[in-house]
């Protein structure tokens, strides 16, 4: 059997990992500045996340949501103590897509209607409904093209025409867009939106799937703006690589039996690993580091001549250069031994490291990117020069 080939790979064996380091089958060490799509959080096989997790499996891993679950319960207190959306309801299932299919579902029951705005340049999942709600046409199949989205710009005058029909049942947002090149919202645009939804009935979702659980700066980047939206997803760092995507939903919102479900959502296993994830980004103040260290990169990569801008907050971080950044990349992963991530737009390099990156961590990050733009612009003069 092969493997179906949908994924690009690097040429990259990795056998080990630890903190903010990877290793390949070779031994070398590699440090990462990617966390594998801005899943590893709390660091590679953290130690307390690692006992957990065993522990767990020599109680129990998994039964359904068909009995109470004791792991389930002390994760809903930790995560809306840490949140500050302890007044709201938890719904849980294995990924970010999942987790947006659910959220779409719940606000269309709750308003009973059927249409979505959604915003250029998004990034919602590659399921059919998550499909339907991200601005590329490359991955929908034409099962996946539903008439009843409306892309737009972040205009909140365009929105609200959008919305003056009162047929709207979700306006859906990211916290940051990722995949596009880390792009956050203008200051005011997230508190008008809200202003518009409650004027026009529709609910609020922001998915944090990659900008939440501390990312930022902030435990979800939409709180950088002070606005309280109706349901947030969240996924990726919400286990630190354990499958994991879920919805806070509001307290005003209310559930039924059969309304949403998963078979394999909210088990004791994942709920453990999510459980472990968030006592360690309270133990270490993770979100604080994140916003200290990411706060100080930024200043730093600004500094490089070659940058054109650096977007973001926090450790999740968008480096724009004025031509394509596949061949830095490249060096950055073969001779300096530095993984990053790409984004939609090909002159962009995503920075999404653990949020336990440290400030000489970062400082090597940046020596690094240094060399491998010298060593890219020296071997395009070669080649000029031939």
């Amino acid at each position: 059997m092969k493997l179906f080939k949908v994924y690009p790979q690097l040429d990259l064996e990795l056998t080990k990992a630890q903190g903010c380091y990877v290793y390949d089958r070779s031994g070398a060490q590699y440090l990462d500045l990617y966390g594998g799509h801005a899943v590893i959080s709390v660091g590679h096989t953290h130690p307390h996340y690692v006992k957990r997790i065993k522990e767990q499996l020599d109680a129990i891993a998994y039964y359904s949501n068909a009995v109470i679950n004791p792991v389930q319960l002390s994760l809903l207190e930790k995560l809306g103590k840490l949140s500050g959306y302890d007044a709201y309801q938890l719904f849980l299932c294995n990924s970010g897509a999942e987790a947006i299919e659910n959220a779409l579902k719940i606000a269309s029951f709750h308003t009973q209607k059927d249409k979505l705005i959604a915003f250029n340049r998004s990034f919602h999942g590659r399921t059919s409904r998550a499909l339907s709600v991200t601005d590329n046409d490359k991955y929908r199949s034409l099962l996946d093209k539903y008439s009843n989205v409306q892309f737009m710009n972040m205009d909140l005058d365009a929105v609200e025409v959008a919305l003056k029909n009162q047929d709207v049942c979700a306006v859906l947002i990211e916290g940051i867009q990722g995949l596009a090149g880390i792009y956050m919202p203008d200051a005011g645009f997230l508190p008008g939106l809200k202003k518009l939804c409650e004027k026009y009935g529709a609910l609020l979702v922001v998915d944090e799937i990659q900008s939440g659980y501390g990312r930022s700066g902030k435990f979800f980047a939409h709180q950088h703006a002070d606005v309280q939206p109706d349901l947030i997803t969240v996924a990726k760092g919400m286990a630190n690589g354990f499958p994991m995507g879920g919805v806070l939903i509001s307290p005003e919102i209310e559930g039924w039996f059969g309304m949403s479900g998963s078979t394999f959502g909210g088990n004791h296993l994942a709920c453990v690993a999510a459980l472990a994830t968030l006592e360690i980004i309270e133990n270490e103040n993770l979100v604080e580091n994140a916003q200290n260290v990411g706060s100080a990169l930024a200043e730093a990569l600004k500094a490089i001549p070659e940058v054109k801008e650096v977007r973001g907050a926090g450790l999740m971080i968008g480096v724009e250069f004025d031509f394509p950044v596949k061949d830095i990349r490249e060096n950055l992963m073969k001779e300096q031994h530095v993984l990053t991530g790409m984004a939609a737009n090909p002159n962009v390099i995503r920075l999404l490291p653990p949020l336990t990156l440290t400030q000489e961590q970062a400082n090597q990050l940046v020596e690094k990117l240094k060399l491998s733009i010298e060593k890219t612009k020296s071997d395009a003069a070669v080649l000029i020069g031939k």
